[in-house]
């Protein structure tokens, strides 16, 4: 009898430590919300992040510490009114602890605020336009669970192309009739703050604005359009969009009109079946995307097309794995610094370590795209734009290859006139 008391006595004892450590067990998952375009009009964007994200986690074990990290895929429809529902809903009832990534400059613009509001610290969204800034340096505190962003403001970037061109005028490489720019991006936040970055520059250098037109997300007849510019004989179009089907419709559209204007087509790139779609109309394209310049950058590459039977582009494949590797360092610095994951202790380190310059991401840790992402008080909530931080080179496209044309010491074609 005594021995039956005892075995009971042991048995209760180990169901009560089992029930225990249930609870326990769960709390080692971290949840983590991926902000994308899976479905949609850049639905390729998106399944770039996937993939991206994927390997970026799997590198590290799919762990942090003892904790599991568990990607929530949230899908932003391009959307802004979409993000803010199935992001509160990844906050609210999913119990996501931390966010990553974001492909929209609108929907970054919605998504800062379910962020604000939930408090959940979200890093490395690559909303561009100065909205985000706007926001973010009114309320810092406020917008300090928007974390350093993964693509700085069109402003600081844009300048390549006008001095590249101008150099090109310069050189006798390229001798157009008059200095006319017609400037066509889509009506986003993203596209109205690359338009009128673009033609800032442009007029601060002396040419013309012919035109500056918005136009929906899903618009592929352009034909109305270009016919207007081409009366007007426009040297130089720009056109900016975030969804590859589009910009792809644009620029054949132009060869079609039978323009021989020169094209610039910002984040052409970003999609790595462009070239599928776009063809021998890309020919002297002008982009300003980053390259996978290293063996290492080229090497996953070939592994990313191997896994997900799709090229990624250095834009959204190639700086989404860059984010969420910086992301895992994060992690791994929060757990070391404060022995436990959760909202409160990695929005500290956010705030503490890398908005102040102290945690970096770099080559030497693995980044495949930029040199270093770093960001500091000053330009905070962008990184540093700089040769050994944060930059992009101008390319230009033949027979789908893009070759750095500026800056000029990191040339690798001549520029070619249209």
């Amino acid at each position: 009898m005594i021995r039956n008391k005892f075995f009971l006595s042991v048995a209760s004892t180990c169901i009560a430590l089992a029930m225990l450590a249930g609870p326990a067990a769960a709390e080692k998952t971290l949840k983590v919300g991926i902000i994308g375009p899976f479905t949609g009009p850049s639905a390729k964007s998106g399944a770039e992040f996937k993939g991206a994200v994927t390997m970026a986690f799997e590198q590290a074990g799919n762990k942090v510490g003892d904790y599991t990290l568990e990607p929530v895929w949230v899908d932003s429809q391009s959307d802004p009114a979409k993000v803010v529902s199935a992001y509160a809903e990844a906050c609210e009832r999913i119990g996501i602890q931390a966010g990553v990534l974001n492909w929209h400059s609108s929907t970054a613009v919605a998504a800062m605020d379910v962020a604000a509001q939930y408090q959940v610290p979200h890093m490395f969204g690559f909303g561009a336009t100065e909205v985000v800034n706007q926001k973010w340096q009114a309320d810092p505190e406020k917008y300090s669970f928007w974390g350093g962003k993964g693509w700085p403001i069109p402003g600081k970037l844009m300048a390549g192309y006008a001095e590249t061109i101008d150099n090109a005028i310069a050189s006798g490489k390229f001798k157009p009739a008059k200095k006319v720019i017609a400037i066509a991006c889509e009506d986003t936040d993203w596209g109205h703050s690359a338009g009128d970055s673009v033609a800032a520059e442009f007029e601060k250098r002396g040419w013309e604005i012919a035109g500056k037109d918005y136009f929906p997300i899903t618009q592929t007849d352009f034909y109305p359009m270009l016919g207007k510019y081409k009366k007007k004989d426009v040297a130089v179009i720009f056109s900016t969009s975030t969804a590859a089907p589009v910009t792809t419709a644009f620029i054949k559209q132009i060869r079609e009109v039978g323009m021989k204007s020169l094209i610039i087509i910002d984040g052409l790139g970003w999609s790595g079946e462009w070239y599928k779609m776009a063809g021998a109309a890309s020919d002297g394209v002008l982009d300003m995307i980053p390259q996978l310049t290293t063996q290492a950058a080229k090497d996953w590459a070939v592994e990313f097309e191997k896994r997900f039977d799709m090229k990624p582009s250095p834009s959204a494949g190639g700086l989404s794995y860059d984010g969420s590797r910086f992301f895992v360092k994060i992690l791994k610095r929060t757990l070391e610094k404060y022995g436990e994951l959760d909202k409160t202790t990695i929005h500290k380190v956010m705030v503490e370590e890398v908005n102040t310059g102290k945690l970096t991401y770099s080559k030497a840790d693995g980044a495949i795209i930029m040199n270093e992402y770093r960001y500091n008080g000053d330009t905070m909530p962008d990184p540093v734009v700089a040769r050994d931080g944060y930059f992009f080179p101008v390319i230009q496209y033949k027979t789908g290859k893009g070759s750095i044309v500026y800056p000029e010491d990191w040339a690798e074609a001549e520029f070619m006139a249209p």
